[in-house]
């Protein structure tokens, strides 16, 4: 939870938020849809199942959990919250989710597979998500990185985020949209 000043960068670039579609790195029809709109009748399912093939050494601060019946319930949590979803075809690959705090603003968090990574699907999931944020009437936003998870550090500080709290092994970015 961050309790303190939301910063407001000067030159955050306009985002667009979903549908979007693009051609990823490597070559891949990719798709981001909001919650709801994807491909698939079961969203849901298709979320569990890119969790259950989450390679441990991915996961960050405990998350996403590993076990199937905890995987639904961290969902429950997150699908209350703004959701983007990116697809390969039918294929869940990437999920970025804003979830209101107790103090009205919001937290995000970001995943995206494994076998996804290096394609620039986090970069563009993160500017629809927050696009699509801004338009539901999100303005500030936090989360939390591990210090040595370089990869999503430069990923934040690329679409504007700023350090606000150093927690030692993590700290804390934070944005006004």
């Amino acid at each position: 939870m961050y309790t303190g000043r939301f910063p407001r960068p000067g030159s955050i670039r306009t985002r667009r938020g979903p549908p979007v579609d693009f051609e990823d790195d490597a070559g891949r029809e990719i798709a981001l849809r909001a919650f709801g709109d994807g491909p698939v009748d079961d969203e849901r399912d298709a979320l569990v199942d890119m969790y259950l093939g989450f390679d441990p050494s991915h996961r960050s601060l405990g998350i996403p959990p590993v076990r199937e019946s905890r995987i639904r319930k961290w969902q429950d949590k997150l699908l209350g919250g703004y959701c983007v979803l990116a697809w390969h075809r039918e294929r869940a690959v990437g999920q970025a989710v804003l979830v209101e705090d107790e103090h009205g603003a919001h937290e995000l968090a970001i995943f995206v597979h494994q076998a996804y990574h290096h394609a620039g699907i986090g970069t563009r999931l993160m500017k629809a998500l927050l696009a699509y944020g801004k338009r539901q009437g999100v303005e500030d936003v936090w989360l939390l990185v591990e210090r040595s998870n370089r990869p999503a550090r430069r990923l934040y500080d690329d679409v504007g985020f700023v350090v606000t709290e150093d927690q030692g092994h993590a700290v804390v970015m934070a944005m006004s949209l």
